[in-house]
């Protein structure tokens, strides 16, 4: 499920430009420096050559289906070039560009045609308005991320481009390693959802965290949150919980936020783990990529100390857990 991102055969770079310090430069050098064994084609009708590769103009002109293409072209022109790679054969769609729900009905009205037009060609989509996507086991990053990542055992999947391009400077800094990195933007298509449920039964991860303005689908989310949750842990730290930043929410991805009130309960029924902040996301993250999941509820606490183990004692009931009882042997 879901592998045309995770592990395609071919990408195709839509937009991709000459020049340094455009965002099509950057994901094409992204692609070809992270790695990425697979064949690569620029597209741009005002080049022959990108980066010492051979670009081609349009999508139809490419010698084989790309499995992957990633837009990074205006808004206006992504519908056309979505259904050129539907008739190509094109299996997943990345549009980085902005200018859909996010930006007002003209662009919901845009959206909703993009979906309509990758559902007749029976693709899947991330964004748009997003970062990128990249799979640090398979060295794909087609995103406009700095650098690629370390390897490691984390999934981040980040509604925020800016806040997921922030999350890996600092992870590269701090030496902290990633699976896979999901910047889903508007989730005009592939949700959360979707990525914690094809995550869930990825051998390369261990842990899945999640920056979230709002759940797509409220039902679902709880459905696979459950399933997952049974394996491996997922966190997530969500924003909008106040009343302004349910209006700051709508005007960033144009998500529709409920109440932090059922947001809780969701994530209380599914097994999920609340973060209040992304250090906190990321403390909960170290955790448990390098420890093994807890067996049952029983805590055992060995201490020096009388007034900690207290207060210890204290915060393991307030976390719905209980104290261990100590065999005689063990004592």
């Amino acid at each position: 499920m879901l592998n045309q991102f995770f592990n395609p055969r071919s990408v195709a770079i839509v937009g991709a430009s000459r020049e340094p310090g455009k965002l099509g430069y950057k994901i094409l050098q992204n692609v070809i420096e992270g790695g990425y064994t697979g064949a690569i084609y620029p597209v741009n009708p005002k080049s022959d050559e990108i980066l010492g590769l051979k670009s081609y103009p349009d999508i139809a002109s490419l010698p084989e289906a790309p499995e992957l293409a990633l837009l990074v072209i205006p808004a206006k022109f992504v519908c056309d070039v979505v259904r050129d790679c539907g008739e190509k054969g094109t299996k997943g769609i990345i549009v980085i560009s902005a200018g859909f729900k996010e930006a007002g009905a003209e662009g919901k009205k845009r959206e909703d045609e993009l979906v309509a037009m990758v559902r007749k060609y029976n693709m899947r989509l991330v964004g748009p308005n997003c970062l990128g996507t990249i799979d640090c086991v398979n060295k794909l990053n087609p995103s406009f991320a700095f650098e690629m990542p370390l390897k490691g055992e984390i999934a981040f999947i980040s509604q925020s481009g800016a806040l997921g391009t922030a999350v890996l400077d600092w992870a590269m800094k701090e030496g902290i390693g990633f699976s896979k990195f999901f910047s889903v933007g508007n989730m005009a298509d592939v949700s959360e959802s979707d990525l914690i449920e094809a995550l869930g039964d990825d051998p390369d991860t261990k842990v899945i965290l999640v920056y979230s303005e709002g759940i797509k689908d409220g039902q679902r989310f709880i459905e696979v949150a459950r399933r997952v949750t049974k394996k491996k842990p997922v966190i997530i730290v969500k924003s909008g919980v106040t009343t302004s930043g349910l209006k700051a929410v709508s005007s960033h991805t144009g998500s529709l936020a409920g109440s932090d009130r059922a947001f809780q309960a969701a994530f209380s029924q599914s097994g999920v783990i609340r973060a209040s902040s992304v250090q906190e996301l990321f403390d909960y993250a170290l955790v448990f990529s390098s420890q093994p999941l807890l067996k049952g509820d029983a805590v055992a606490i060995v201490t020096n100390a009388g007034g900690p183990s207290v207060m210890a004692v204290d915060a393991i009931e307030r976390m719905g857990l209980s104290l261990a009882s100590i065999a005689p042997a063990t004592k």
